[in-house]
């Protein structure tokens, strides 16, 4: 007993030595391969969802009408899937991963099912499953996210289906989870391939996948598993590292649910399967990410997208996950709001929290520190609300777009000021030299400036530089000097909401010699210009926007379709604020103002100040 004891304490001590230190020093505090599977949980299922979550889950399902209702929703979406056809080796460009991901979401829905309900139908099916992709020539190791989620997607049928698959199926299954999935990841942490040294999504993606594929088979092949795991904890410190101080993520809204996703699965498997996460939870701004995401999204569910992604703001089960284990009920109201299609983790980690005005004393506006985004609003849990997301940040950040500077604009229910998101990964050269010749991905698709009609320089670094969350006077200033060398010397940017009704827009540019700026903003919205004044229309609301400064500026529509085969943005419409004249100085000014159409305007009567006097206020 007392040896049992000693090996429980032994990851928790690692934990106090190891949160304090950087992360190459954590990581080379992880254990060893031979010490690592010392407190592995004996039998099954021991990944995530131990029996006694079943019990907590039907519990849940039986008190809780959201819990209930994703519990009814899921199966009945698990029901009608059952008669789909199993996943095949379809590669679509370089990847695998759709396949790997369906596998995934069918296997972890039918086994969890199966395991609340005993319907051997949904058993069946996820046995099924895995036969067809264990069939696969390989999991496609070149796009190793595709190994790792395939990997995953064996290691929770095998564990949670243990008991109901015969010997000869289990060897099938653990057979192709090893060759097809461990054994290449082995290869990848010993030659100290990219991925275990990035510190972005690839990360945690993988490290996560392979993880709780070892973890799933430890007892039968413990020299493969702990190899691997303790390579992972070696490993993930590096991209976990990038949630401090603030809990923001570099790569953007859609990535930091990837990332954290994987990250929380690792954790919990680990925690789990081996009693402890190794004191990963404790690093510095993870308790916070669930903050980032809460920020990010907007008042009617779409997130300030910059970077590679999307607009719509789907389920994050992780956010349940890190309510439980940080205690913040906010973060399981913010899942309440965006679980329209929960899944299988949704029930898996529910948090009965969260319901009622939870936000009403948060915060309205927050700047992340590291990133460099910001976020103003003027009311929490009203569609109606105005939201702003404004980025400084890294241009060399994974997934970036040359996009410093840039901001989206919700309010009265729309999206005024839209980021396209990205564009089709499969384009030739989309990751690679050919990335800053796509619109979607260049600074003239954003809601930024453009001088002398060039891209950012793709290097840059844009610091907020002042921030103050005051009610009536929400501003942050970013410094874009470096995204413009050499065209100008010095470029910032203010945004300000004002009196939680209206939200300025100031650019201050100098350069040595006069240079053409252009400002843009892209809209959804009609569009109706009149030299200083626009008026976008969407439904029942309406975006006034001014120029206050310089004079004789003046507006412009233009199209936002590029060529093809890129994604050809219907529907969206470009707005410029020409100067009339280059300049080597300039101050441009824009008020929005949001109202109903049936409502008086608001108007702003107040005064343009320098940016320096921001920046002094927020001192």
């Amino acid at each position: 007993m007392r040896r049992r004891v000693l090996a429980l304490a032994w990851p928790a001590l690692v934990a106090l030595a190891i949160v304090t230190l950087p992360p190459a020093a954590m990581a080379a505090q992880a254990p060893s391969a031979e010490a690592v599977l010392k407190t592995l949980r004996p039998g099954h299922p021991r990944l995530i969802a131990l029996d006694s979550d079943l019990q907590r889950i039907k519990q849940l399902i039986a008190s809780d009408q959201t819990a209930r209702r994703y519990y009814e929703q899921l199966k009945q979406e698990a029901t009608e899937s059952l008669d789909a056809k199993p996943v095949a080796y379809v590669v679509v460009g370089p990847r695998l991963l759709a396949q790997s991901r369906r596998c995934l979401t069918r296997v972890a829905t039918w086994a969890l099912l199966y395991r609340l309900d005993g319907d051997k139908r949904f058993a069946a099916r996820a046995k099924q499953e895995m036969f067809a992709a264990a069939g696969f020539p390989n999991w496609n190791p070149s796009h190793f996210l595709d190994t790792a989620e395939m990997s995953h997607a064996f290691a929770i049928g095998y564990d949670w289906l243990y008991d109901y698959l015969t010997t000869d199926e289990r060897q099938r299954i653990r057979e192709a989870l090893i060759e097809k999935g461990l054994k290449p990841s082995l290869k990848i942490y010993q030659s100290g391939g990219w991925w275990a040294r990035s510190v972005h999504n690839w990360n945690q993606v993988c490290n996560g996948g392979m993880t709780i594929g070892a973890l799933a088979i430890a007892d039968e092949e413990p020299a493969l598993a702990g190899s691997i795991v303790a390579s992972a904890l070696r490993s993930v410190p590096l991209a976990m590292a990038s949630y401090a101080p603030d809990g923001g993520w570099a790569e953007g809204p859609g990535y930091w649910s990837y990332a954290t996703r994987y990250n929380v699965y690792m954790l919990a498997a680990l925690e789990s399967a081996l009693g402890s996460d190794f004191g990963l939870s404790a690093m510095e701004g993870f308790d916070k990410a669930g903050t980032f995401r809460i920020y990010a999204t907007g008042p009617i569910g779409l997130s300030f997208n910059f970077a590679d992604a999307g607009a719509r703001a789907g389920n994050v089960p992780e956010m349940f996950w890190l309510a439980r284990k940080f205690n913040r009920p906010l973060y399981a109201w913010h899942e309440r709001q965006c679980a329209r299609r929960p899944d299988a983790w949704d029930l898996i980690w529910f948090d009965p929290r969260g319901k009622g005005a939870v936000a009403e004393n948060v915060p309205l506006n927050a700047y992340f520190r590291g990133v460099d985004v910001a976020f103003f609003r003027s009311a929490w849990e009203s569609e109606d609300a105005i939201f702003v997301g404004f980025k400084g940040g890294d241009n060399k950040a994974n997934h970036s777009h040359t996009d410093l500077g840039s901001f989206v604009l919700d309010a009265l229910g729309h999206r005024w000021a839209v980021d396209l998101g990205g564009d089709d990964y499969n384009l030739p050269g989309y990751f690679g030299a050919k990335r800053w010749t796509y619109f979607r991905l260049r600074t003239e698709s954003h809601n930024t400036l453009v001088i002398n009609g060039e891209n950012q320089d793709p290097r840059a670094l844009a610091p907020i530089v002042a921030f103050s969350p005051k009610p009536d006077r929400t501003f942050a200033v970013a410094d874009l000097s470096a995204a413009y060398k050499p065209h100008a010397s010095r470029v910032q940017r203010g945004i300000a909401l004002l009196e939680r009704k209206h939200v300025l827009v100031q650019d201050e540019i100098e350069a040595k010699e006069p240079v053409e700026i252009v400002w843009a903003m892209l809209t959804e919205a009609d569009v109706a210009v009149k030299s200083d004044a626009a008026t976008l229309r969407a439904g029942d609301g309406r975006l006034a926007m001014r120029i206050i400064g310089p004079e004789g500026a003046r507006f412009e529509t233009m199209s936002a379709s590029p060529p093809r085969p890129q994604a050809q943005n219907r529907g969206t419409t470009k707005i410029v604020v020409r100067l009339p004249s280059k300049a080597s100085k300039a101050r441009i000014a824009v008020v929005m103002t949001p109202y109903a159409a049936k409502g008086k305007q608001p108007q702003w009567t107040g005064e343009i100040e320098p940016l320096e006097r921001w920046i002094e206020a927020a001192r």
